[in-house]
């Protein structure tokens, strides 16, 4: 059975951590969006580039945000922003993610309830466009399934918790699968809550909507059938070269 690591909660204070890499265009829209949905909630936001150079970051307008700067990979920066947190709770964010309105005190709330060691938003794609339509309801069905959220679901935690269990795995892709899966593992429970995040488009537009699709299922087939996480990234990566 999970731990009673939860405890009796007081503050709930919220760290929002955000891994970057080469997100200049977009990252105060992600920033301003938070703030907006958040006004009367006490949050901390850390933005963690993946850049030696910090060319992400060296565009945050927010004087608010803590920017840190980690080697490159999401695991390896989101760790690094939850080594620096000093919230209670822990939301890992895409930067090309956006929260729903009502968020901050429904992950509160989740957290509060001591059911869950984890929890995560349903999914949303900023699109009409039947194809990616049909994908995000194919990706609501399998999370539904499986209850196993991707990183681009907002997935939250207790920060106690996370460091618990060893954080995020530093391999180069499918970090997210990983640290849920090694959750329910260990008899954790995740929640996916019914409210959505609504997720950018952009760079499957960018690198070919169907080739974008079939690749990520194909990576993702890879990956639950043993194919390591080392070799995968080559084929993710190699539209890109």
């Amino acid at each position: 059975m999970p731990g009673n690591d939860h405890g009796v909660i007081s503050r709930l204070n919220i760290s929002i951590i955000i891994p970057v890499l080469n997100e200049e265009s977009g990252i105060n829209t992600s920033i301003r969006h938070i703030r907006q949905i958040s006004s009367e909630d006490r949050i901390e936001i850390i933005v963690v580039d993946g850049d030696a150079g910090g060319s992400t970051i060296r565009s945050v307008a927010d004087a608010g945000a803590q920017c840190l700067i980690s080697p490159p990979g999401r695991g390896k920066q989101m760790n690094c922003g939850a080594r620096a947190a000093r919230g209670e709770i822990l939301l890992f964010l895409h930067a090309d993610t956006l929260l729903p309105r009502g968020s901050i005190s429904l992950v509160r709330k989740v957290m509060r309830s001591g059911r869950y060691q984890a929890g995560a938003f349903g999914l949303d794609l900023d699109s009409r466009r039947i194809p990616l339509r049909i994908i995000a309801a194919a990706a609501r069905l399998r999370i539904r399934l499986s209850g196993i959220p991707f990183g681009d679901q907002g997935l939250f935690m207790r920060r106690d918790y996370f460091h618990r269990i060893g954080g995020y795995a530093e391999i180069p892709l499918m970090e997210d699968v990983e640290i849920a899966q090694r959750i329910k593992k260990l008899e954790g429970r995740i929640i996916i809550v019914p409210e959505r995040v609504l997720t950018s488009v952009r760079k499957w537009e960018e690198e070919g909507v169907l080739y974008s699709i079939f690749r990520n299922w194909f990576i993702q087939l890879s990956y639950f059938l043993g194919v390591p996480p080392e070799r995968l990234v080559k084929i993710y990566y190699s539209s890109r070269a």
